[in-house]
């Protein structure tokens, strides 16, 4: 086989290519990237203080009075008297039941009251005048004793006469059906003609009073059974006076007053576990309508030296379980599993795993892995940090 030699030129070419190569190697061994440095990131340092504790619990509203408007005697409708939607006072005609029957039962009762004094009259002359007859023996003990018990019984149909006056009195009073309260009245169920009974079923109309509202909220058996022994063991301390309840509404805005919680409701609902508490609100303008489905943020007690982390610190691992990164004294990251309940505002509220003092990375998270060194920098905003 015949193999050519390459030509001058072709080594020089070679060689110079080489050395350029060569040049090159040396270079990146001796003088390479620069390493690389501690990671910027920046960190917050927790601080235990007394936090107000709340619970967020979903709640509906109801009246603070409840009166279901009914007849207490029978007979047609004639009028309606409200409007429906206005407001009402106590005492005020709402409607008013024909009543010319009760008219007539009045003036009947009436009469017999006088048909009954007449004889009463008659029953005290007899008696009087037997009485000083029985004493010059012109009559018979027999016949005096008679007249003065027909003077005991016309008394006593007299008594009965004046209360059958009353009944039929309160029965034509009854004809004009009022308002028991004030408030606002809703719909009605009748119109003028309508045939109503005494006591029905049925109401006729309902008058809310609406100046303080009632807010019934739903805790869960489990929820407080716990918040009772946390108090026992002293994790948690009440505050002085009633506890404190703030609404959010429907649309997402707070409510601007401030309520108080009443009472606690003695049994626990054996269908669902839960136990009814009742909060009451003032209402001056009427915005808080029954049956309206809202929340209501509910101040349980104080915890001391409660500590308080912004979320965005908190990640989760494979499990779920809530994992921060705290920077130690020799500036590297560590991750810590932590254990948390529940959020105050914007923040979680620590169980376990943390103490005050330790320095936790907040941002630049994505920048950092256990173990890496840091340059940690403290957040303007670590001064309310725990707040």
């Amino acid at each position: 086989m015949h193999i050519k030699q390459a030509s001058p030129a072709l080594k020089l070419v070679a060689a110079l290519l080489l050395s350029a190569a060569l040049s090159s190697c040396g270079k990146s061994q001796t003088g390479g990237m620069p390493a690389a440095g501690p990671v910027s990131v920046g960190i917050i340092t927790l601080q235990a203080q007394g936090t107000v504790l709340s619970r967020e619990l979903p709640a509906r509203i109801s009246a603070f009075t409840v009166a279901e408007i009914r007849p207490q005697v029978g007979g047609i409708i004639q009028k309606r008297l409200f409007t429906e939607g206005s407001e009402v006072k106590a005492g005020q005609v709402l409607y008013q039941i024909n009543p010319d029957t009760y008219q007539a039962a009045y003036q009947t009762a009436q009469a017999s009251q006088a048909k009954a004094e007449a004889t009463l009259t008659s029953a005290e002359l007899k008696a009087r005048r037997y009485a000083q007859l029985a004493e010059i023996k012109a009559i018979s003990s027999q016949d005096n004793d008679d007249a003065h018990a027909a003077l005991l019984q016309a008394r006593a149909d007299l008594a009965t006469a004046k209360a059958s006056v009353e009944t039929a009195r309160i029965n034509l009073a009854y004809t004009r059906i009022t308002a028991p309260v004030s408030g606002r009245i809703g719909k009605s169920s009748v119109t003028a003609g309508a045939l109503v009974t005494a006591n029905q079923t049925t109401a006729l109309a309902t008058v809310q009073q609406l100046a303080t509202a009632y807010v019934d909220m739903t805790q869960s058996s489990t929820e407080l059974l716990h918040l009772r022994r946390d108090f026992a063991k002293g994790a948690l301390q009440s505050q002085p006076g009633k506890a404190k309840v703030k609404l959010i509404l429907e649309d997402g805005s707070e409510y601007a007053k401030e309520g108080e919680l009443q009472f606690s409701d003695i049994t626990v609902d054996a269908s669902t576990g839960m136990v009814t508490l009742r909060a009451a609100f003032d209402n001056p303008n009427g915005e808080l309508l029954p049956g309206m489905f809202v929340r209501a943020r509910l101040e349980q007690g104080v915890r001391q030296h409660a500590l308080l982390l912004p979320q965005q610190a908190v990640s989760r691992n494979q499990k779920g379980e809530a994992v921060v990164m705290v920077v130690g004294q020799d500036n590297k990251v560590s991750a810590r599993t932590i254990k948390t309940s529940q959020t105050v505002g914007n923040k979680w509220l620590v169980d376990s795993g943390l103490q005050g003092g330790e320095h936790i990375v907040v941002e630049g998270l994505m920048k950092v892995q256990d173990g890496t060194v840091v340059k940690a920098e403290p957040l303007a905003a670590n001064a309310s940090a725990a707040k």
